[in-house]
């Protein structure tokens, strides 16, 4: 366990997260609901994050399917994302009803979505699960810090400055699925 892997993998978490991105619609979930429960949406999209980390294996291998393919499959996510990011376009619709609450939509799927679980998945094939955990557990709390300064972000940002930010993460996204693509596929070809 090194620095820089815990490093690479909370980066990459933060990345497929994506919670600087998601602050304008954050804020404005924020204003329809009247408020939100940023301990308890933190909480609850860690809690299926590490759900997933420890059990998705187990729950893929039920349906018949190795850590490798699914990785393989994640970092086609991974990269479809990266491209909503920098092309600004919306390949995957999310349920935005506001009246949903804290857990859905902001815990589920906008913080523990399927491109989170999915990455998950992806790292814990190339990291050991403690480095994984580890960065969850980072994640965690700057979601928790971001949805806890969500109108200070905005106006130090601006709408500029949120674009730039979400169009980074979405080139480094497209990196990180290379890479996980390139390092997984080689193994499922016989």
């Amino acid at each position: 366990m090194t620095l820089d892997e815990i490093l690479t993998v909370s980066f990459t978490l933060f990345a497929v997260i994506d919670i600087i991105g998601s602050v304008p619609l954050l804020l404005s979930l924020k204003q329809k609901m009247g408020g939100i429960h940023e301990t308890r949406a933190s909480l609850i999209s860690g809690g299926l994050m590490i759900f997933f980390l420890f059990v998705g294996e187990k729950f893929l291998s039920i349906l018949g399917v190795d850590v490798r393919s699914f990785a393989v499959g994640g970092s086609i996510v991974i990269f479809i994302l990266g491209l909503e990011m920098v092309l600004g376009i919306e390949f995957f619709k999310g349920d935005a009803d506001p009246k949903s609450g804290t857990v859905v939509p902001i815990a589920f799927p906008l913080i523990a979505g399927s491109g989170t679980l999915t990455t998950i998945i992806s790292l814990r094939a190339n990291y050991n699960e403690w480095i994984v955990l580890i960065g969850i557990l980072v994640n965690v709390l700057i979601v928790w810090a971001v949805l806890h300064s969500l109108d200070f972000i905005s106006k130090l940002l601006g709408p500029a400055g949120l674009t730039a930010i979400r169009k980074f993460f979405g080139v480094v996204l497209l990196a990180i699925a290379v890479k996980i693509f390139a390092s997984n596929v080689g193994g499922m070809i016989k």
